[in-house]
C-alpha cells in the first residue's frame, strides 16, 4: 500500500489548519474563555501523550519501569519538588525498578 497520498493529505490539512488559525477575529482570541479552554487542552494532551507513551509498547498495554518512573514523578511533582528534581526522581525510580529486575 502507498503510503504517500496519505502524508500528502496529512500535510494539507496540518497546513489548512494552520492557516485557517490565522482568519480567526483578534476579538475571539482575546476573550479570557479562549486562554483557559487552550491551556487546559493543551495539559490534557500532553498528559494523555506521556500516559500512552509510558503505558503502550506496540499493540501492548505493559506495566514496566516506566510506569514505576511516572509515580515517582508524580508524587516529586505532588510534593512541589523543582522540575530537575522531578525529572531526577523519574529517573532514579526507573533506575531501581530495573535493577530489582523490573524492565
Amino acid at each position: 500500500m502507498n503510503l504517500w497520498p496519505w502524508i500528502l493529505l496529512a500535510a494539507a490539512l496540518a497546513f489548512a489548519t494552520k492557516l485557517l488559525g490565522y482568519l480567526v477575529p483578534a476579538k475571539v482570541l482575546a476573550n479570557p474563555r479562549m486562554s483557559r479552554v487552550a491551556g487546559t487542552l493543551t495539559i490534557g494532551l500532553l498528559a494523555a501523550l506521556t500516559v500512552l507513551n509510558t503505558a503502550v509498547s506496540g499493540h501492548q498495554v505493559l506495566a514496566d519501569a516506566r510506569l514505576g518512573a511516572l509515580v515517582g514523578a508524580a508524587v516529586a511533582l505532588y510534593l512541589k519538588a523543582p522540575f530537575l528534581l522531578v525529572v531526577l526522581a523519574g529517573a532514579a525510580v526507573a533506575a531501581v525498578l530495573r535493577l530489582l529486575g523490573w524492565s
